[in-house]
């Protein structure tokens, strides 16, 4: 006796599972690369006249390390100046969700000019 077709639709073959095994891989790691992101830089001139690099690395998956590597890597290596940093605060134990701080978007900038 034969499944009614409803039926055959809602048990996975091995070929099925190994095509959607194969999406969900490629799908986590487009996801992994979207959430890692890269620290960019803009050129921009500060009051004084002076070229200055804004450099972003806002996000969960960045860091103020990113920030100083990126303007490290801008300046070619000979070095920069600090002129400013903006950025979210770290929250308050009592603010964070089991111990984790949850939902709370990043936001980091660092202005340097290089030497």
């Amino acid at each position: 006796m034969a499944l009614p077709f409803s039926l055959r639709l809602a048990i996975p073959t091995p070929a099925l599972i190994a095509k959607h095994s194969t999406m969900i891989k490629i799908l986590s790691v487009i996801a992994v690369l979207a959430l890692t992101g890269c620290a960019t830089a803009q050129n921009t001139y500060l009051k004084d006249g002076k070229q200055a690099l804004s450099i972003d690395c806002s996000g969960e998956a960045m860091s103020w390390a990113a920030c100083y590597e990126k303007a490290d890597a801008s300046c070619a290596g000979t070095g920069y100046n600090i002129v400013s940093t903006n950025g979210t605060p770290q929250p308050k134990e009592d603010d964070k969700t089991l111990g984790v701080d949850v939902g709370n978007y990043k936001n980091r900038t660092v202005l340097v000019v290089c030497k």
